[in-house]
């Protein structure tokens, strides 16, 4: 693939990292997670500890500097300003495979993006959670639950639109199905949104 950029958005334990770097390697084309805090720690200066501490968070839209009585974006939105530079960066470099982030908005105008959600039974991402990622949470139904308002809430204040609904994405897809299958299925939608293109 020279041209599609596959962004994969997902609910917490659903696998979406997972599929995300099987479909980058699979296809051999780059993959992008924290790869966009590094690119945006040397772009900018500021720290990835910086980053990771405000990508997630949300605010009012613009503080107020009453000393120079100017408006200033809170480190939050610096930062989202920041990464999504970033991802049309890496984008702008021919086709890759994007996690999270907002880049399924951020990349909305590109022709050549496969926008994907990724999402699984609640109990499967339970047990996700608590073998594979390690998670021990007293209650960690309520954790990945929290997760994923966390990323709601996110979403809805940087992009204004509901995180999951199917109409923001091409495909949305369950690892239900399995994890190889998942990644199959998205692997040929990407395919074929390339031979669309030519």
């Amino acid at each position: 693939m020279q041209e599609t950029v596959i962004t994969i958005s997902r609910q917490y334990g659903s696998g979406g990292r997972i599929i995300a770097r099987r479909l980058a390697e699979e296809l051999g084309i780059p993959y992008y997670d924290k790869e966009i805090i590094q690119k945006v720690s040397q772009e900018t200066g500021m720290t990835e500890y910086y980053i990771r501490q405000n990508e997630f968070q949300t605010t009012g839209s613009f503080l107020f500097d009453l000393y120079g009585m100017t408006q200033i974006m809170s480190p939050p939105d610096q930062v989202f300003v920041a990464q999504s530079k970033a991802i049309k960066g890496a984008a702008e470099q021919g086709s890759c495979v994007i996690l999270g982030r907002c880049a399924d908005y951020v990349l909305e105008k590109r022709r050549a993006c496969l926008k994907v959600f990724v999402m699984a039974p609640l109990e499967e991402r339970v047990a996700r959670a608590r073998t594979e990622y390690g998670d021990e949470a007293a209650n960690l139904e309520a954790y990945v639950q929290r997760q994923d308002r966390l990323r709601a809430s996110y979403y809805s204040h940087f992009v204004g639109r509901r995180w999951g609904d199917m109409s923001n994405y091409d495909l949305c897809i369950s690892t239900h199905i399995g994890m190889e299958n998942a990644v199959e299925i998205i692997k040929r939608a990407a395919m074929a949104m390339e031979a669309g293109i030519r």
